[in-house]
């Protein structure tokens, strides 16, 4: 389905009848993602499934967008829908959206529960190799940036960001690239200890993305939340342990389905 919220459009999948579930997918991926969650929780609950300006079938934004621009993007989506109320489950940039809205002194809606999947937001800490690194690679940047190296040697600049730069990044479109360096460099962990809602958190212990220790940081900084381990399962945690993923989440959400 397509909506118009002021002056762009967003893709979203609709299923079911009664209290609301909003999935926000992660970075790179579509509410398509979530095609047997969906399935699962429409048998009870009226859930939808966005797709993020500039993923799946929504637009990229005009501007270079930053967190707080896909939260606001969320807030107009529920307005427009008249959800007065909804369970909000992200999975990792998607997390990351939630726990900017969950953070938040006041709402538009109310939050009735917050399920993190393999959610991403923590800052990982550096070594200092890494930091040495991050310096080379941002001297290297400076230098190719220079008006002078583009003449001399056109588009040297993104040849190199692509041979360096993360899977996302080098899949991404041009504009999709700088919204990824906004949003992936903010850090979220100061804002933990402002969500006063039920949370779940649930991980794979295998996760590389976002490791395990990310979801046992946000359960100390979260009040009252609770962590769940997928046994095996990496950052997809909710597909490669899909079985006891659906039956996680209809006992947090009071679901009973055989």
């Amino acid at each position: 389905m397509e909506i118009n919220l002021g002056n762009m459009k967003a893709n979203y999948i609709e299923k079911g009848e009664g209290d609301c579930v909003l999935f926000l997918h992660g970075w790179g991926s579509n509410a398509l993602v979530f095609s047997r969650a969906i399935d699962y929780l429409s048998k009870s609950r009226k859930v939808f499934a966005l797709d993020f300006p500039g993923f799946g079938e929504s637009p990229e934004p005009e501007e270079d967008w930053a967190l707080e621009d896909y939260a606001e993007f969320v807030i107009r989506f529920l307005k427009e829908k008249q959800i007065k109320k909804t369970v909000l489950i992200g999975h990792s940039f998607g997390g990351r959206v939630i726990i900017k809205l969950g953070s938040r002194e006041s709402l538009p809606f109310e939050i009735e529960k917050i399920i993190l999947v393999d959610s991403a937001g923590v800052l990982p800490k550096r070594t200092n190799k890494q930091k040495v690194r991050s310096l080379a690679y941002k001297a290297v940047k400076n230098v190719l940036s220079l008006k002078l190296i583009e003449k001399v040697s056109p588009g040297s600049l993104e040849k190199w960001r692509q041979k360096n730069g993360s899977a996302d990044y080098r899949n991404a479109t041009p504009k999709m690239r700088k919204v990824l360096v906004k949003t992936v460099n903010e850090d979220l962990e100061p804002l933990l200890p402002m969500i006063k809602h039920e949370t779940l958190l649930i991980w794979g212990d295998k996760d590389t993305a976002t490791p395990l220790s990310d979801g046992q940081l946000m359960e100390k900084k979260i009040p009252g939340s609770g962590l769940v381990v997928l046994k095996g399962a990496g950052h997809y945690s909710f597909l490669e342990q899909e079985v006891i993923f659906l039956r996680v989440l209809g006992s947090f959400l009071g679901e009973v389905q055989t």
